[in-house]
């Protein structure tokens, strides 16, 4: 009832795609300033979040693209340009004023989506689901996308250690990088999709 092949293969997607080190210093850009016990629960919230919006999409994913009429490329120019205003506000230090409100909508947005459920994860998984022969297959891919969420839950979780060490200083530097990598990530995922669409017309 287990897979090995097909859960390995699509972990390691996954985790390139989604990339837990990478987001550890927007995690820590976007949470900085807020108490322990509400840091952590962002870090849940967000992991939360990601794989609410991936086992939807991996359940009827394609179905919901062909309802609303919205493409790959159009989900992903969307994407960019979400991931593009956070990006803004992280390099005009907006984002340094903690608010429950604030809270709640970090862990949302962009966190839990579209950083960790961004479209390539998306289109991943609704290409594993649809590729899955059998029950084991089926197994194999859920238990990928449940593992994949549980590293990214206990690399930002325990990335809160890093703030400890780096103090308020390090954080505003974490912050405006996390705002150039993130803004450069925004760009990219916008020119793909641009691509991709002038390749299918």
């Amino acid at each position: 009832m287990f897979d090995f092949a097909v859960f390995g293969s699509l972990f390691v997607t996954l985790f390139v795609i989604m990339d837990p080190p990478g987001i550890t210093p927007i995690f820590l850009a976007l949470t900085s300033g807020r108490p322990v016990k509400i840091q952590r629960r962002m870090a849940l919230q967000a992991a939360a979040v990601a794989f609410g919006v991936i086992a939807v999409f991996g359940l009827c994913g394609q179905q919901i693209l062909d309802y609303l009429h919205v493409s790959v490329p159009a989900l992903m120019i969307a994407g960019g340009l979400l991931l593009l205003l956070i990006a803004l506000d992280l390099l005009t230090g907006k984002s340094e004023e903690p608010t429950q409100t604030k809270d709640v909508n970090a862990a949302l947005v962009p966190l839990g989506m579209p950083l960790l459920a961004g479209p390539g994860a998306i289109v991943s998984v609704i290409l594993a689901v649809q590729r899955a022969d059998g029950a084991a297959a089926q197994v194999s891919v859920w238990l990928a996308i449940v593992a994949m969420h549980v590293v990214l839950w206990v690399t930002m979780r325990y990335s809160l250690l890093i703030i400890r060490v780096i103090k308020d200083g390090g954080v505003v530097l974490v912050t405006r990088l996390a705002g150039m990598m993130l803004s450069a990530l925004a760009v990219q995922q916008i020119i793909n999709g641009v691509t991709q669409v002038i390749n299918g017309s």
